[in-house]
């Protein structure tokens, strides 16, 4: 936009140019044309001119003529500058207010939008890397935790086979006890019964 801005003030400016350029050259030219046909054709007396009344009057309404066009392009180029500066003017507000609105739409392309709250790029990258952390930091945690109950089974059933192989082991050695106690009984209820 500054750039469009830029361009059309510099054609603005090189158009008044050139016009105030015509205008000078054209200026000058009717009015040293005519002191110069006045002066030719002008007569010498004793080192004076003499110059023809007519010639003067004709100068005189010519002269006041050309002041008077000079005095209208003059008004006409103040127009013409105020309407430029008006122009110029309105340019730079649109100009303001183009950079404002480049800005909001910066701000709202750079802005996401989660859970209804507006947050930049990095902070939404930020905010959610953080919660990836939290999730593998929870994942590691309950691996861990079931790394601990597997081994904990894994000990508590070997611990149960052991103590079944113990109770198994017991069951036999109590059984064979008993029927050797048994044995014994039978024999000394045979030997007093046999007294």
């Amino acid at each position: 936009m500054n750039k469009l801005l830029l361009l059309i003030l510099s054609i603005v400016c090189l158009a008044n140019t050139a016009i105030a350029q015509e205008d000078i050259q054209e200026s000058t030219t009717p009015i040293e044309e005519e002191f110069t046909r006045i002066i030719e054709t002008s007569n010498d007396y004793q080192g004076y001119k003499v110059v023809d009344y007519n010639d003067l009057v004709k100068l005189k309404k010519s002269t006041a003529n050309f002041i008077g066009e000079l005095n209208n392009e003059i008004v006409t180029q103040k127009n013409t500058i105020s309407q430029q500066q008006a122009e110029i003017a309105n340019l730079k507000v649109e100009l303001e207010t183009t950079q404002k609105d480049l800005v909001e739409v910066t701000a709202d392309k750079d802005a996401i939008t989660f859970l209804g709250m507006p947050f930049s790029k990095g902070s939404y990258m930020a905010l959610m890397w953080g919660i990836v952390a939290i999730l593998i930091l929870f994942l590691l945690f309950f691996i861990y935790r079931f790394k601990k109950g597997h081994v904990q089974t894994s000990e508590a059933k070997n611990n149960l086979i052991a103590t079944e192989k113990e109770f198994e082991d017991y069951k036999a050695k109590a059984l064979v006890k008993e029927q050797r106690l048994g044995r014994l009984l039978q024999d000394e209820r045979n030997k007093a019964s046999d007294y």
